[in-house]
């Protein structure tokens, strides 16, 4: 009777290894992340060249730092190079999560979550910011809105999705 204990319990072992090995890699839920990791930096790239090309190209960028212009404000320049340089941030982070990813290392889930987090803040932090700088605009714009629910979404499900998903824990292992 203990030997077939044994033998069974082996058995056992061995299926955890084999569903370990089916869950292994990307596929899965885990190719909507691949998909999404992918497409970040080039939308952003693509975000950013559209509205600052038109901030610095249109004369907007002097009429809203020029001291004694109408629209004026002496936040206004710090705020939008600090967006700007947040920004390339996000796209070099962006391409290192791409690399942590498809690499498959083990920090990639740990620095998913971080990155999802950062990013939601600073939606919000950076609305508040123009709220200071432009009282009578709402806080949240369609704009801001739109990339407030996508990194919303961002944080509510695949957060929670690294944390426990079992493809996960058995893909990114190196």
């Amino acid at each position: 009777m203990r030997v077939h204990l044994v033998i069974v319990g082996r058995q056992k072992g061995k299926n955890m290894d084999n569903e370990e090995k089916t869950l292994e890699g990307i596929g899965g839920w885990l190719v909507l992340v691949a998909i999404g990791i992918v497409v970040a930096p080039i939308r952003l790239i693509m975000v950013m060249a559209a509205t600052y090309s038109d901030i610095f190209s249109t004369g907007a960028w002097e009429a809203l730092t020029t001291p004694g212009r109408e629209a004026y404000n002496a936040l206004f320049g710090p705020i939008i190079i600090g967006e700007i340089i947040i920004n390339i941030g996000v796209i070099c982070a962006c391409f290192y999560l791409a690399y942590l990813f498809f690499s498959k290392k083990s920090v990639f889930p740990k620095f998913f979550i971080g990155l999802a987090v950062f990013s939601l803040i600073f939606i919000i932090v950076d609305a508040f910011a123009i709220k200071l700088v432009v009282p009578s605009e709402p806080v949240f714009d369609q704009d801001t809105v739109k990339e407030l629910m996508r990194s919303l979404f961002a944080v509510v499900v695949w957060v929670p999705y690294m944390l426990i998903s079992k493809r996960v824990k058995a893909t990114f292992t190196k």
